[in-house]
């Protein structure tokens, strides 16, 4: 299966790196575009300020240029976070996507979106401050009316990026269940 993993809004770090040798050694090939160039964050709000320097547009560029060499082979899209928005939006634009893996965020639904029973699978904290229970219940009715068949995980006490080991929001026990329940998905596309 391939699979492009779009890094968060920290950038291009070790735990995207780490998330794509575990995919691999899973039996996927794994592309990780660098969005940001080069260019890491230490904190949330440097990495939210990368984005508004790069303007959003051209992320979105990157981000379909990226994808473009491997989409016709049939797409798995995925990402942490503000990459999981990139994949969700990349994912529901792209007619021969296998999946979309979303680890710690969603997007905005455009109007008029239509998938053909697009696997869709979530993972997120429980409560996560960017990912509200409202808001999560509205993206899950949303997603099914354009035609995905989506699951979502949460996972309680956790915080936002449980699965990246070098942040505060690190959970162990949510990252490995995360990483099962994944790995478990992607070999049914």
């Amino acid at each position: 299966m391939d699979i492009i993993l779009f890094h968060s809004v920290y950038g291009l770090r070790p735990a995207v790196h780490a998330a794509a040798e575990r995919l691999r050694a899973a039996g996927h090939q794994v592309h990780v575009p660098d969005l940001f160039e080069g260019q890491t964050a230490g904190s949330a709000e440097e990495g939210r300020a990368l984005m508004e320097k790069t303007g959003r547009d051209e992320l979105l560029r990157r981000a379909v240029l990226a994808a473009a060499p491997h989409s016709d082979k049939g797409l798995v899209y995925a990402g942490f976070s503000w990459g999981g928005s990139v994949a969700q939006n990349l994912a529901i634009g792209d007619d021969k996507a296998r999946g979309l893996l979303l680890l710690h965020g969603t997007s905005d639904i455009a109007e008029g979106a239509s998938v053909d029973e697009l696997p869709v699978q979530l993972h997120v904290a429980s409560p996560d401050p960017f990912e509200s229970d409202d808001w999560l219940n509205t993206w899950y009715l949303q997603m099914q009316r354009i035609g995905a068949d989506v699951e979502i995980y949460r996972y309680p006490g956790a915080g936002h990026l449980y699965t990246d080991a070098e942040l505060p929001d690190f959970d162990q026990k949510a990252a490995e269940q995360t990483w099962k329940v994944a790995v478990g998905f992607l070999a049914t596309l």
